[in-house]
């Protein structure tokens, strides 16, 4: 898994970055070695201040999730609750496909 942290109106610092990458080593297990994941923190103005977007560049589709929250470390434990539950999922869609043939009844 190749991973990026960047940051949107926000230097994101050694600690915050070090956390993301051992919060996301989570995925590792599920996704193969060349898939890449780009997370994007970002500071806003409002109630809830704080704000990760995540992607996994699949082979198929692009899994993407926003989640926000009152802290920094909040919000990304928050994205990899959320991109793990997407990425077993999609990971099940793969392993038990739906039978092309159907069934001969009666030969």
């Amino acid at each position: 898994m190749r991973l990026q942290v960047k940051g949107k109106n926000v230097k994101v610092s050694e600690s915050v970055r070090d956390y993301a990458e051992a919060k996301l080593a989570k995925l590792d297990r599920h996704l193969a070695v060349d898939t890449m994941v780009e997370v994007e923190l970002a500071a806003e103005k409002g109630p809830v201040p704080h704000v990760a977007e995540g992607a996994v560049f699949t082979k198929g589709p692009t899994l993407r999730a926003h989640e926000s929250g009152p802290d920094v470390r909040t919000s990304i434990d928050r994205l990899v609750d959320n991109l793990e539950r997407q990425i077993k999922r999609y990971r099940e869609k793969r392993r038990h496909e739906p039978r092309r043939r159907t069934a001969r009844h009666g030969v």
